[in-house]
């Protein structure tokens, strides 16, 4: 009697595991491509603006000059935080959406 799990030949196996490392080289270069994409947000109707790259790294600030009033630098704080959450949080909406295209919408912990 063949040892292993039942239904699963051993080109059944070869053939998963083949899609499983297709499927991984294929999600590196999807992380390759996000790097170089970049997604803007902005705040306080446009007087921040923050862009993000597919790594979720802060790429660029531009920092609207009437915005900068010494007497309420906690406003400007505000602004930076919330165009830097947005850009982040579309960053990682786009890296999800890129992902369930590779994967069909599979539900796979750490991915």
């Amino acid at each position: 009697m063949a040892k292993g799990y039942p239904g699963f030949s051993g080109g059944n196996m070869n053939n998963m595991m083949k899609q499983v490392q297709k499927l991984q080289k294929q999600m590196e270069e999807m992380q390759e491509d996000l790097k170089d994409q970049e997604v803007e947000a902005s705040a306080g109707g446009g007087a921040v603006k923050v862009r993000v790259n597919g790594s979720k790294e802060v790429v660029a600030i531009e920092i609207d000059k009437d915005v900068l009033d010494p007497d309420d630098v906690e406003m400007l704080q505000d602004l930076i935080i919330v165009a830097v959450n947005d850009a982040l949080k579309t960053a990682e909406e786009k890296a999800n959406s890129e992902m369930s295209k590779l994967t069909g919408g599979l539900n796979i912990p750490g991915l």
